[in-house]
């Protein structure tokens, strides 16, 4: 699959919560390739910012050639990206990374914090029976709605605010939730519970996995996880998030 380097139109932009953007860009050949799991890098008008940061996919439409990105503030250079507005542009580079394979069996859909925004192309593109479970810090949550509408949707919160009080885990016990597949993005600890549920209750688990990827195209070695196989560009037990994921089969990766 090709990547694509180009300057995008933003078409809009809001926060939808507190310190969370909603950002819509103008970006055809990158919504061509796409599939759901997958980054773009965003370069930083900044020229001290060198990297470029990455972005996983919210919503890709492929009819209209657009992208949308849903991100938190934790920066400089997204603090810089939270300033756009409609008719201003930015440096894109995209698609990236390996996307999340699609089932037609029975799937969980589960996101964590700033993992939520990736479950919602996912739900879209999924053909199946599915179930969506959401983790977030208080009731001030972003894009229910939108998850609503694809399928039924447990919410889950640290304050016990609103649904489950506790972790997507809390959730998945309370409400009974099993499935043939899990999907999941989010922090590691959240993940790494999750393994141990999909291996309870049998069920094959796709993650994505939230770390610090810098280059995107897998040459500085900033976003390895440790594997179960020998890596075949570093020769340990490590795998690049941004090259090799960012979705792994959970077996596959140590958490």
């Amino acid at each position: 699959m090709s990547k694509h380097k180009i300057t995008a139109g933003v078409v809009s932009q809001e926060m939808i919560s507190d310190g969370i953007y909603s950002l819509w860009i103008e970006a055809a050949p990158i919504a061509a390739d796409a599939v759901p799991g997958q980054f773009i890098s965003l370069y930083c008008a900044e020229g001290t910012r060198l990297l470029p940061r990455p972005i996983s996919l919210c919503e890709i439409d492929k009819e209209n050639g657009r992208l949308h990105l849903v991100y938190r503030v934790a920066g400089k250079g997204t603090e810089e990206f939270s300033a756009l507005k409609a008719g201003d542009t930015i440096e894109v580079l995209g698609p990236l990374g390996n996307g999340f394979p699609l089932t037609d069996k029975k799937a969980v859909l589960v996101g964590g914090g700033i993992g939520v925004p990736p479950m919602l192309q996912l739900a879209k593109s999924l053909d199946c029976e599915k179930v969506l479970v959401m983790g977030y810090r208080t009731a001030d949550t972003y894009l229910e709605a939108e998850l609503a509408a694809q399928a039924p949707l447990y919410i889950a919160t640290d304050d016990g605010s609103k649904g489950t009080h506790g972790t997507v885990v809390d959730a998945l016990r309370a409400n009974n939730i099993e499935a043939d597949v899990l999907y999941a993005c989010g922090p590691t600890p959240m993940l790494r519970a999750l393994k141990a549920y999909a291996e309870e209750k049998g069920m094959t688990a796709w993650i994505s996995m939230e770390e610090k990827m810098a280059c995107g195209i897998g040459a500085c070695l900033a976003c390895v996880c440790q594997s179960k196989d020998v890596d075949e560009h570093s020769h340990v037990h490590n795998k690049r998030v941004c090259k090799e994921g960012p979705v792994f089969n959970a077996k596959e990766v140590e958490l």
